[in-house]
């Protein structure tokens, strides 16, 4: 079984919800804590054994290749000013994999993006992870698809049960012979009615794939929103091969929510050791002052 060495980031959406911050900057680099949303995908996948990465960008993101570039300027200043650790933090950031970027062109969807990658991933398989979507430092969800994927050698899609009312903004599996988190898909489809669905399990933002979804992916015809759905073309892989789900229940943050990314910014920051103690008590002194609880 070939390794699992190549992660897809689509990163070419405009942000809308997030206006005006994404105005003028993308989404991807909006800050949580200390770092760039983006930069956690990064690294979780690194963490994973991750080391090629192609980010699907589109206009007015050069920042995104900015940030993972060297800064010959700004290390030559942190350097003569003996900021040694920033020093460090900055050179590795610009180390962590092999990062390429490619443009998606136009903004035809979510399956369009990931079949801008074909090129580069060739015959291997690979994986997807969304941008919106981080994980925390604990979340072992990417890792486990790819030992899994040792085992079955099929495609992987992340899946987690939400409320029945809240499925309709998602794409939705029908599953079977579940083991533990491993199932088997049955069938999936876009963003049904609460009514419609065939679970409560959504499809989240971390995906491995065998090369076989970029065939899948030239007959997929505009869906939900007039745009390329990949959770179309892996209804179609369902056709011939099997296609497995991987149900996890934690460690997730969707920050394309504004309530999601404020959550995720005040529980990653307490889980840092040099910001989470005195981040912690002011916390605290909010809760009391407001009456709350």
């Amino acid at each position: 079984m070939t390794r699992v060495t190549k992660a897809v980031i689509p990163a070419a959406g405009l942000g809308t919800r997030f206006l005006p911050a994404t105005k003028a900057q993308p989404k991807e680099m909006l800050p949580v804590v200390d770092k760039p949303a983006i930069q956690y995908v990064v690294e979780e996948a690194v963490a994973a054994g991750i080391d090629d990465i192609l980010i699907i960008t589109g206009r007015n993101k050069r920042s995104l290749e900015d940030h993972f570039d060297r800064n010959f300027e700004l290390e030559h200043q942190l350097q003569s000013k003996g900021k040694t650790g920033d020093l460090a933090e900055v050179v590795e950031l610009a180390e962590l994999a092999d990062i390429h970027f490619v443009r998606q062109g136009e903004p035809l969807g979510l399956g369009h993006a990931v079949s801008v990658a074909r090129k580069h991933v060739g015959n291997e398989p690979f994986v997807v992870m969304l941008g919106d979507d981080i994980m925390d430092d604990h979340s072992t969800v990417l890792p486990d698809m790819i030992k899994q994927f040792d085992q079955v050698g099929s495609s992987i899609v992340a899946l987690m049960e939400v409320p029945q009312e809240s499925i309709s903004a998602y794409g939705c599996a029908a599953v079977d012979q579940r083991d533990g988190a491993l199932c088997r898909i049955t069938g999936i489809v876009e963003k049904p009615a609460a009514e419609e669905a065939p679970s409560n399990l959504a499809v989240m933002g971390r995906y491995l794939f065998t090369p076989d979804i970029f065939a899948e992916l030239e007959h997929v015809e505009p869906g939900v929103g007039g745009e390329i759905q990949l959770t179309d073309a892996i209804a179609r892989v369902l056709a011939h091969d099997d296609v497995y789900g991987w149900v996890f229940a934690e460690g997730r943050y969707d920050i394309g929510k504004k309530i999601d990314y404020l959550r995720a910014t005040v529980e990653l920051a307490l889980q840092r050791e040099d910001l989470g103690p005195e981040f912690r008590e002011f916390l605290s002194e909010v809760v009391r002052r407001e009456g709350i609880g």
